[in-house]
């Protein structure tokens, strides 16, 4: 896997990644009191299959916990998926409010 550099962007409300100085990826957020509402991640196809989208979910879910503040409501497949397969990350997701169908 190739070293990639992760960072949050809380200006334009997104944690981002790096190949060598180039944007590899990102994953866009909205946030309420409670929530970190991941809402859409990208890898650029030239990086696809590199570990962009792990490191950044990873990185980023780690920011979350760091935070402590706030919970996951992971609406972007990518970081739902992600966290599916790595349950020691459950714990960060928010419970679906009452009367909603989880998909």
């Amino acid at each position: 896997m190739t070293d990639v550099a992760t960072s949050h962007n809380p200006e334009v409300s997104r944690y981002e990644a790096r190949l060598d100085g180039e944007l590899a990826g990102f994953a866009e957020y909205e946030l309420t009191d409670q929530l970190v509402i991941f809402t859409h991640t990208q890898v650029e196809d030239a990086y696809e299959g590199r570990g962009v989208g792990s490191a950044l979910a990873r990185f980023a879910l780690d920011d979350v916990r760091a935070s402590g503040t706030r919970k996951v409501l992971p609406l972007c497949p990518f970081i739902k998926g992600w966290i599916e397969k790595h349950p020691d990350y459950a714990d960060l997701v928010a419970d679906p409010p009452s009367g909603t169908k989880q998909s």
